[in-house]
């Protein structure tokens, strides 16, 4: 069975205002621009880094506050929700604040991209670890429930950030 060659093209969208992206120019390029990004909260993309991280803290007050028949099942729950808050509050900040532009050196949107494709991982398999181990108790289930909800959210921020299209590449026999 024999296919043609494949191209896999990938964009990148951080969310932003156009020209407030990573690539918008030198630091200073706009002196009337100011080190907090106004526009940037109301974005789409501002507004699912806000959602996820209230379903992670609620996910995480909810296993926080439950006796637990399972401490290593929801101490890792713990620890997943909590990194993964705290990384999207820095994303969330790196926006807001401009700091793409004045560090350079770090390819954000594949910083972004590899943290939200671990994390998201990582989120579902605390989640499920949760969920089988919750034998019933409301708080337990409400916490693996909005861990199945911020995997949800995280995989969205995923699908409409790095939009990637496949196309099949023809080939002529000229």
């Amino acid at each position: 069975m024999s296919h043609g060659a494949g191209l896999v093209r990938t964009t990148c969208s951080s969310g932003s205002a156009p020209g407030a992206g990573a690539g918008a120019g030198p630091l200073g390029a706009s002196s009337s621009e100011g080190v907090l990004d106004p526009i940037y909260p109301r974005t789409h993309a501002a507004m699912l880094k806000v959602a996820q991280m209230v379903t992670l803290l609620i996910a995480f007050i909810c296993v926080r506050s439950s006796m637990w028949t399972s401490y290593s099942a929801y101490s890792y729950f713990e620890v997943v929700t909590i990194c993964n808050l705290i990384m999207i509050l820095a994303f969330y900040l790196v926006h807001l604040f401009r700091l793409y532009r004045v560090l350079t050196c770090i390819s954000w949107p594949l910083s972004e991209l590899l943290h939200y494709l671990i994390g998201t991982l990582l989120l579902l398999i605390a989640s499920m670890v949760a969920a089988s181990n919750s034998y019933s108790q409301s708080g337990l289930v409400a916490g693996a429930i909005f861990g199945f909800l911020a995997t949800f959210l995280c995989l969205a921020s995923v699908w409409l950030s790095y939009k990637i299209s496949c196309m099949t590449q023809s080939t002529d026999a000229a």
